[in-house]
């Protein structure tokens, strides 16, 4: 991507950002857009040599990857600042992980269990200076409460499993009065059901829920939002695999 490219997306990007009655309040400055633009260019260029990304045009990934990933908290930027800690499950080529971080300064750990996804996502990191307060863990989502025993604020994911299982991978992981939040198209009932039943189980009561139309056409979001309110009627993480062998709530 040349730099006549990144700096017309950057500007797109402020654009696309200041024209939502939302995503307005998250203050993205140019210095920000610049550096998310960075990391889709460096996105874009690995993925030629390893399948990271489907989206290819760097237009349609402004709005899929950087405006998607920052939807989760446009509600409530309150949510995340610099003293918050983030935890991102699945995050692929960090997404939306990297963006949450980058816009409000908080501390984040991105966790995949794909140790290639890791490594490129570590490369990005660091090619963004970001190392200070990104850090990417190689490892699958029930490990993290043995390996990283501080609990997080906020948890997100977007695209890796259904909402109930997703509730049940944040439980242990998030801290009282915590937050989980998820990314969806458009979720079925008996998937909303399912994962009112699970938060149940966990500990979690859903907070918010709340509905986009992506810019030009490029989709609908949902967004769903669970706070940990008390602790898990069983123990958690139960073992690794159980969660999408057995899931609560069904």
């Amino acid at each position: 991507m040349d730099q006549e490219l990144r700096e017309s997306l950057s500007k797109e990007l402020l654009e696309l950002v200041a024209a939502d009655e939302d995503l307005s309040k998250l203050a993205l400055s140019p210095e920000m857009a610049d550096l998310l633009v960075h990391h889709l260019d460096l996105v874009i260029e690995k993925n030629r040599v390893m399948n990271i990304t489907r989206i290819t045009s760097e237009h349609e990934a402004l709005v899929l990857h950087i405006i998607d990933s920052l939807l989760l908290i446009a509600h409530d930027p309150r949510l995340l600042d610099p003293g918050s800690k983030l935890m991102d499950v699945g995050t692929g080529a960090g997404y939306p992980g990297i963006p949450l971080s980058v816009v409000s300064g908080c501390e984040a750990m991105l966790v995949d269990s794909v140790g290639k996804k890791v490594a490129a996502a570590q490369r990005f990191v660091d090619d963004l200076g970001l190392a200070a307060q990104i850090t990417c863990l190689h490892a699958r989502v029930e490990e993290v409460p043995a390996i990283c025993p501080s609990r997080f604020d906020v948890v997100v994911a977007r695209a890796v499993a259904q909402t109930n299982v997703l509730i049940e991978y944040a439980a242990p992981c998030l801290r009282k009065n915590g937050t989980l939040l998820v990314g969806k198209g458009n979720p079925s009932e008996d998937e909303l059901h399912a994962a009112l039943a699970a938060a149940r189980i966990c500990g979690l009561k859903e907070s918010g829920h709340f509905e986009y139309e992506l810019p030009r056409g490029l989709g609908h979001r949902t967004i769903l939002c669970y706070r940990k309110a008390g602790s898990p009627r069983i123990k958690l993480p139960r073992q690794i695999g159980m969660a999408k062998r057995a899931p609560l709530g069904i």
